[in-house]
C-alpha cells in the first residue's frame, strides 16, 4: 500500500515494436504488476486516475508495431482514452475544477501515448494512469465509463472530417466505409446529426444491420459474393440510391480497393474524404520504420474527369498545426452529448486480464462500434 492506501495493480507493457500487430499482441506485450503512483513524485497539477474502462482503439494496435505516425518511447502502456475515478489530486489542482472520486475522462490529445511530452507512458490498459490536470475532464451527465472513454478520439475524428473538411451540408449523400469500426459509427451518427443522407458499407450483413439501426439510411455488404479478396462492383446501387446523381461525400477510413470504387460512386465536384487505410495496414514498414513501402494510390484521371476534391484529415496532426480549430469541435461534441444526441455505442467488454483477446478481436473487426478493457 500507499500513502494513499490504494491496492497495487496492473498494466500491460509494450517492450518492443513488432512487424505488425498480430506479431505484437502475440510476443512483444505483457501483463505486469504495478504499484500505484507514488504522489510524492508527482507534479502538483497532476491527478492519479483509477481506471475503470479504456477504449480498444485502431490506433492502440498500429502503435505496437510502430506503422502510426507518432510512437511514444518504449516502454511504454496502451491505451489512448481512458475513463474512471479521480484517486488523488495535486495540491495545485483547482478544487473547482476536480474532486477525489469524481468520474472522468482523460484527454488522450494531452495525456497518454498519443500525446506530446511528459504522460505518453501513462496508457489506459492499466489500473491506474497520472495524468496533467488540464488533460482529465468531468465525465459528462448521462455517459457511462465505456462511453466516456469512446468519445473524443471517434467523434474528434468524425468531426473533423465531416465538418472542419467536408463541410458537409443538410440534403447532401455521404457515403461511409468501415461504418461498423468505432469511428465510422461516429461519422454516421455526425453525418445524420448534419442533416445528411447516409450510405454505409461493410463486410458483414449482421454488422451492417446494427449499422442501419444505429441511424445509417442505406446499407451496402461491398464484398466479393465469393468470398475473394477486394470488394465487389457497387457502384450501380450507390447511384440508384442518389437517382442516379452520386453522392457528395466520400469518407474513407478503409482504403486500398474500395477507394478506386467510390470515385465511380461520386458526382461531379464531389469531396473525397481520406480518413485512414484499416484494410491496408502494411502501406508503412513494422518495426517503427519509416516511409511507405507499399503506399495506396488513387487514379488522378478519375479525379479530374470527376473534378474531385481529395483530402487528407488527420485530426491529430492538423490539430497540432492549428490548435484553434478543437475549441469549436469540442463545444460542439460536449453539446450534442449534453442533449442527448450522441451515445457512443459500446459492444465488447473485457477485462484487463484479457487484453489479447480485446486486441485481436479489434484486429479482425469482430464487433460494431466500440470494445473496452475493464481493469
Amino acid at each position: 500500500m500507499t500513502a494513499l492506501n490504494l491496492p497495487p495493480g496492473h498494466r500491460v507493457v509494450v517492450k518492443e515494436l513488432a512487424e505488425d500487430p498480430a506479431e505484437a499482441i502475440a510476443h512483444h506485450m505483457s501483463l505486469e504488476p504495478v504499484d500505484p503512483p507514488d504522489p510524492r513524485l508527482l507534479a502538483p497539477t497532476d491527478v492519479i486516475v483509477r481506471i475503470r474502462s479504456a477504449a480498444v482503439g485502431w490506433v492502440d494496435l498500429l502503435m505496437t508495431s510502430g506503422q502510426y505516425q507518432h510512437a511514444p518511447p518504449l516502454p511504454y502502456t496502451p491505451g489512448l482514452e481512458y475513463a474512471g475515478e479521480v484517486a488523488w489530486l495535486g495540491p495545485g489542482v483547482d478544487p473547482g475544477q476536480l474532486q477525489v472520486g469524481d468520474p472522468v475522462l482523460v484527454d488522450g490529445l494531452l495525456s497518454g501515448p498519443r500525446s506530446v511530452g511528459a504522460y505518453q507512458t501513462y496508457g489506459g490498459f492499466a489500473d491506474y494512469a497520472v495524468a496533467p490536470a488540464a488533460a482529465v475532464r468531468r465525465l459528462p451527465a448521462g455517459l457511462d465509463f465505456d462511453q466516456g472513454c469512446n468519445l473524443l478520439g471517434n467523434y474528434e475524428t468524425a468531426y473533423h472530417c465531416l465538418v472542419t473538411c467536408g463541410q458537409v451540408q443538410p440534403g447532401e449523400t455521404v457515403l461511409i466505409h468501415g461504418a461498423s469500426g468505432s469511428t465510422g459509427l461516429a461519422a454516421v451518427h455526425v453525418a445524420k446529426l448534419l442533416g445528411a443522407t447516409v450510405i454505409a458499407t461493410g463486410r458483414s450483413d449482421d454488422k451492417l444491420a446494427e449499422v442501419r439501426a444505429q441511424g445509417a439510411d442505406y446499407v451496402i455488404n461491398c464484398k466479393n459474393l465469393d468470398g475473394s479478396p477486394g470488394v465487389r462492383r457497387f457502384r450501380d446501387e450507390v447511384k440508384a440510391l442518389t437517382r442516379g446523381h452520386g453522392v457528395d461525400v466520400v469518407h474513407d477510413g478503409v482504403g486500398g480497393d474500395i477507394s478506386l470504387e467510390s470515385l465511380r460512386c461520386v458526382k461531379f465536384g464531389a469531396r473525397f474524404l481520406i480518413v485512414g487505410w484499416a484494410a491496408t495496414p502494411a502501406v508503412a514498414r513494422g518495426k517503427g520504420l519509416r516511409g511507405a513501402p507499399n503506399a495506396n494510390m488513387l487514379p488522378t484521371n478519375l479525379i479530374m474527369m470527376k473534378g474531385l476534391t481529395v483530402r487528407g484529415c488527420p485530426t491529430v496532426l492538423s490539430t497540432l498545426h492549428d490548435p484553434s480549430i478543437r475549441a469549436p469541435r469540442l463545444a460542439a461534441i460536449f453539446q450534442w452529448v449534453e442533449e442527448g444526441r450522441i451515445r457512443p455505442h459500446v459492444s465488447r467488454e473485457f477485462p484487463l486480464s484479457a487484453y489479447k483477446e480485446a486486441m485481436l478481436a479489434k484486429w479482425r473487426g469482430e464487433f460494431v462500434g466500440g470494445c473496452v478493457l475493464r481493469p
